[in-house]
């Protein structure tokens, strides 16, 4: 068996949650002089309503731990991790690296807690970044269950879960379903149903238990069960159980995961709740039959239900629905198990085995437990893994195979990222994406008579130098004055270079033919909402109520939403530039209607210019 390793456990539960193979395994290993870091469940989807007492005692937990932290016992350690718990949340990722990642890798450091052997129950995305994180000796996968049957949307899970499978050295299945699943992506899988604890479910110690104190109450015969009460359960069928025969008590013994509302009103099923590992021994002794009631569903079908074994090192007699592992497990023991393929069929097997007290039967159960104990299956389990680390240690036995493939890996990612670059480029700079997208920016009206003609100056505007925006603004605007749309113009801007822009501006217009008398200049103005708001200052001043706006053609959006804050008593045209040569581009063929970066940054200014706008409340 494994010793003097360091083991780090990814599990599907928690510690305190019923006792299972994850427990048995990692406090075996760490009563063999192994240590092992247990990290509680990460989960396998978002959090529901139903686990809020689940997620209070993860915080409870860890308000009683250092830091999340605990020592259950020698060489095994808790970790209870506070994190967000959506597994494949990019976001939640990268928090949960801060908030419990960083300090598992701190903790391994403090305790000298190097080289470890990775062993994960779970295939989510939380448990691969633990993985990623960690320079790991091995990885080992135990495949327990279907994880694409308990989540919504099984697209996630199916993807980290191939990523997975693909990353170990080692996977153990829990049966011949999930072994061939997982030998599509690996080829080294190997069985391994969960076993039996026969210290604790040996004949010997059922016989030694005392009749617990809840179950001296319940008449003789007892048909029972041990384990979850969880939504996997055919309810339907105990009600068919309790029904046909009144005189028979069902006791169900396990934590109630799940609505029992249908049960309410049987007088003959008993539910006795969660009870300590150690105790179930004494209800198995005063079971006559016991059950394995599952749902036949995609997820049962790969499901080897533990309790099968328990029941067996007691001797017990069993029933059990069809599920594909009991039966596979039925054909290879000799059809000790009764199998109901109906509600009728099920009862009539209790019937049968209460009728059958054939000691030979139940000592062919104790042998087949006994050949399914923890104890061999962590043996043949520790075998593969050391035989895995003694294999990966000398590395690969072909090099040149190894290197050439890993080689044709880099060169396919390689040619991925080359080809998502070219259609990035290409959908860019040579498709009317960028346009589209800038569409909703452009306001453009036709001219119309008005009190005056405002020009907001461009500043280093959208071509980001100084000088490059105001002269083909002001040729438009006196284009509209000779026009006679307006015989008044506003020049704003408080952009100044070496002069202000406005002073510009004004030799321009008056250079083209139109009067000193006919300009007037705004020159504080340091942005649109501020050549919006000194402009209408100005119109109130004159009493004017109507103007046209000159400036690019996609600054129009960000000028209306200031307009429609500051000015709704002004008639306002937007008549932007109607061939700005900034944002000039070819209007042939897809391929032709190129675009820069200049131009790109231009519109992308104009949309954060509005978010901004809008956070400060100018729009």
């Amino acid at each position: 068996m494994l010793t003097n390793r360091n083991i780090i456990c990814i599990s599907s539960i928690d510690w305190d949650f019923i006792w299972q193979g994850h427990q048995e395994i990692m406090s075996t290993f760490a009563k063999n002089g192994n240590r092992v870091l247990f990290i509680e469940n990460t989960g396998v989807r978002a959090p529901r309503l139903k686990d809020v007492q689940r997620l209070k005692k993860r915080v409870i937990n860890w308000v009683r731990s250092v830091r999340g932290f605990r020592q259950e016992m020698e060489n095994l350690y808790i970790y209870s991790p506070l994190m967000l718990p959506f597994p494949f949340s990019r976001v939640a990722a990268l928090v949960n690296r801060l908030l419990f990642i960083r300090p598992v890798l701190r903790w391994m450091k403090l305790m000298k807690f190097s080289d470890p052997i990775i062993w994960t129950f779970l295939p989510t995305g939380t448990a691969l970044d633990i993985i990623d994180k960690i320079d790991g000796k091995l990885l080992v996968y135990y495949c327990i269950a279907d994880f694409n049957e308990l989540v919504k949307d099984p697209k996630k899970i199916m993807k980290t879960g191939e990523e997975l499978v693909k990353k170990c050295d080692v996977i153990f299945a829990q049966g011949e379903v999930l072994k061939k699943r997982c030998e599509e992506f690996n080829r080294n899988v190997h069985i391994f149903p969960f076993g039996v604890k026969m210290e604790v479910f040996s004949g010997l110690n059922g016989a030694a238990a005392g009749v617990p104190e809840d179950m001296k109450g319940i008449k003789k015969p007892v048909i029972g069960y041990v384990g979850g009460i969880h939504r996997h359960i055919d309810f339907n069928l105990i009600k068919k159980i309790s029904s046909a025969h009144p005189e028979w008590s069902v006791v169900m013994v396990g934590p109630v995961q799940t609505d029992v509302s249908c049960l309410e009103g049987l007088k003959n099923v008993f539910l006795l709740g969660k009870k300590d590992f150690s105790m179930l021994p004494g209800y198995v002794k005063e079971f006559d039959v016991c059950i394995i009631p599952y749902e036949v569903s995609g997820y049962t079908e790969t499901v080897f239900p533990t309790k099968l074994n328990e029941y067996h090192a007691m001797g017990k007699p069993v029933v059990s629905t069809a599920l594909p592992e009991v039966v596979g497990f039925n054909s290879r023991n000799g059809n000790i198990v009764g199998i109901g393929r109906t509600e009728d069929e099920f009862v009539a097997r209790i019937e049968d085995a209460m009728g059958n007290k054939d000691d030979r039967l139940a000592g062919l159960r104790m042998e087949s437990a006994e050949n399914n104990s923890w104890t061999s299956r962590i043996e043949k389990m520790s075998g593969i893994i050391e035989e895995a680390i003694a294999l990966k240690a000398k590395g690969p036995a072909d090099w040149r195979e190894s290197f050439r493939r890993i080689y044709n890996v880099s060169r396919k990612k390689a040619l991925k990222a080359i080809a998502a670059l070219s259609a990035g480029y290409l959908l860019i700079f040579h498709t009317p994406l960028i346009w589209i997208m800038a569409g909703p920016l452009k306001i453009s009206q036709p001219p119309a008579v008005s009190d005056c003609v405002a020009v907001f100056g461009g500043g280093v505007g959208e071509s980001g130098k100084a000088g490059q925006g105001y002269e083909e603004r002001v040729g438009y605007a006196v284009e509209l004055y000779k026009k006679g749309y307006s015989k008044n113009l506003i020049f704003s801007s408080g952009y100044k270079s070496f002069y202000n822009e406005t002073l510009l501006m004004k030799a321009l217009a008056m250079e083209l033919g139109i009067p000193d008398s006919a300009i007037m200049l705004e020159t504080d103005a340091a942005n649109v909402y501020e050549n919006v708001k000194f402009t209408k200052k100005i119109l109130e001043e004159r009493g004017w109520r109507s103007v046209m706006v000159v400036s690019s053609p996609y600054n129009m959006r960000r000028i209306s939403l200031v307009f429609g804050k500051l000015g709704r008593n002004i008639g306002v045209k937007y008549t932007p530039l109607p061939n700005s040569s900034f944002y000039s581009h070819a209007s042939g063929g897809v391929f032709d209607r190129q675009i820069n970066i200049r131009q790109i940054r231009g519109i992308l200014h104009e949309y954060i210019g509005i978010v901004y706008y809008w956070l400060k409340g100018w729009i």
